[in-house]
């Protein structure tokens, strides 16, 4: 690849025909758009786009080279939209690139087809429309299939963020190591540290729902290198996500002051690059941190902050995950009512976005936070709320909380009322109902696994949830799987013996 300073000075010169200075103008703003230079690669264009909000001059290109324009104007858009938080910019992103993409498939250049629909995958990534994004990504690899190319390795990457923003934290870890190879052999620092990055945050989500410490000292080393390569692209963008993402590691492990220091790193990357959707992710890590400090005044007000950000763009998945934020903060302020509708908002907003694990974490933050101050019916509407939209995640925290609040809304509420006349009321059979209503949901939300279930009810073995459901709840036995004899591995037993793994609690 040309370095910048050359591509610049082959644009200015006057031999070159319209075509092939338009296709320099479009490889000197990927080359900067890939360093997170998004203003320096709008200018590059001249007089061919002013910029977003204005269609490119294609009139007198040939169509090779008009299809490059508008590939590169709708990308470029879509990533000026999310840093400014514009309205309507990722739909306006999405029409061009569109348009690029019908000529590249009328030219049948299938690379250019898929460099397309990797591009439109991310808008529709960033507004929540996981599934598009999805089908996009699918096709995209279609056209792919004989190259192992960067733009196969940045597929596979962006179908791993995907996955990961949908929980699917296994199917994301996949995919990474489906693409290792491809990022090792790429020259390209940006790509190879979005790779690390992605590694480190999969690993990280990975190390909270199965509480491996090792996850955590992977993903640690994960962040490292993403930060080196970064370094290398002088991409300071993503150097400051880097920090961030750090932040929310150490927040979960409780270390606090850790946090803060890579916070305050990223947040002054990114006032110097004026990056408000970044700075608000920034606000939002922050003020969670806030919270598990127990000072939740400072946590509305960053929360507060963030959330005016973001109403303002199309990021509505991101949007909804900050109103949670704020909503937790109010409900610990006391501000019980207002608490109630930003979660509500919350829930709504990402449901109508496609997102409904981001719907059910809203319901349950609602069940958690102010279970206390809502009324009862409203309460198990709103628990059911949560588990309904939460049933089929892979997210094992989310359960496990789902677990903890079935507890809770079993005995706020009159699930198994007590009569009005004592005479025949019994203590021990009004809890034998609880402890089945509780296990019930339990092996449900499992899926019948009765080892899966203990996890989520907290029992440090399964064999004692077993001796519940034999001994006082056989109606149950239906519910859970039939049981299948394993062998122990004599090697699986050898290296849990030597792994030293440490198990860690996770703050929510």
């Amino acid at each position: 690849m040309k370095t910048a300073k050359e591509l610049f000075q082959r644009i200015a010169d006057p031999a070159l025909g319209r075509d092939e200075r338009a296709a320099l103008r479009c490889r000197l703003a990927k080359h900067l758009e890939e360093r997170g230079n998004y203003k320096g690669a709008q200018e590059v264009f001249g007089e061919l786009w002013p910029g977003v909000n204005a269609r490119p001059s294609v009139k007198g290109l040939g169509r090779r080279a008009a299809a490059e324009v508008l590939l590169r104007a709708g990308a470029l858009t879509g990533w000026i939209g999310s840093v400014a938080q514009t309205a309507g910019a990722q739909e306006e992103a999405k029409n061009l690139i569109t348009e690029g993409m019908t000529v590249f498939e009328e030219l049948r250049d299938d690379e250019k087809v898929a460099e397309s629909r990797v591009e439109l995958a991310v808008c529709y990534w960033r507004t929540g429309a996981l599934d598009e994004a999805r089908v996009m990504l699918r096709d995209a690899l279609d056209l792919l299939a004989g190259d192992d190319g960067d733009v196969k390795a940045l597929a596979l990457l962006r179908g791993a963020a995907v996955e990961k923003a949908a929980n699917r934290l296994k199917d994301a870890l996949r995919l990474l190591t489906e693409a290792a190879p491809l990022f090792g052999r790429s020259e390209n620092h940006t790509l190879k540290g979005r790779f690390h990055n992605e590694l480190a945050q999969v690993l990280h989500g990975l190390a909270v729902d199965e509480r491996r410490g090792d996850y955590v000292d992977r993903a640690l080393i994960e962040y490292a290198a993403a930060s080196y390569h970064f370094g290398e692209a002088e991409h300071r963008r993503y150097r400051a996500c880097v920090e961030n993402n750090l932040a929310f590691l150490f927040l979960t492990l409780g270390r606090h002051g850790e946090a803060h220091e890579h916070l305050d790193r990223a947040q002054a990357l990114l006032t110097s690059l004026k990056d408000r959707a970044h700075l608000a992710q920034v606000d939002e890590t922050r003020a969670r941190v806030l919270l598990a400090e127990g000072r939740p005044a400072e946590a509305e007000k960053l929360a507060r902050a963030a959330v005016a950000t973001l109403e303002r763009g199309e990021e509505r998945t991101l949007l909804a995950e900050v109103m949670t934020t704020h909503g937790v903060a109010l409900a610990r302020l006391g501000k019980h009512e207002r608490a109630r509708l930003a979660l509500r908002s919350a829930s709504e907003i990402a449901r109508h976005a496609g997102d409904e694990e981001g719907a059910g974490r809203a319901a349950l933050a609602a069940v958690e936070e102010l279970g206390d101050h809502l009324p009862n019916e409203e309460l198990s509407a709103t628990f059911d709320e949560a588990a309904g939209l939460l049933a089929a995640s892979q997210d094992v925290a989310a359960h496990r909380r789902l677990a903890a609040c079935a507890r809770r809304v079993l005995f706020l509420t009159q699930a198994s009322p007590v009569p009005p006349d004592w005479r025949d009321f019994s203590f021990r059979e009004t809890m034998r109902r609880h402890e089945a209503a509780i296990i019930e949901r339990a092996l449900r939300d499992a899926r019948g696994s009765v080892t899966r279930a203990a996890r989520l009810l907290g029992f440090r073995h399964h064999h004692s949830l077993a001796s519940i459901i034999n001994h006082r709840h056989r109606d149950l036995l239906s519910e859970r799987r039939p049981v299948v004899p394993r062998r122990r591995s004599l090697i699986a037993e050898h290296e849990e013996g030597l792994s030293g793994r440490e198990e860690f609690d996770v703050e929510d």
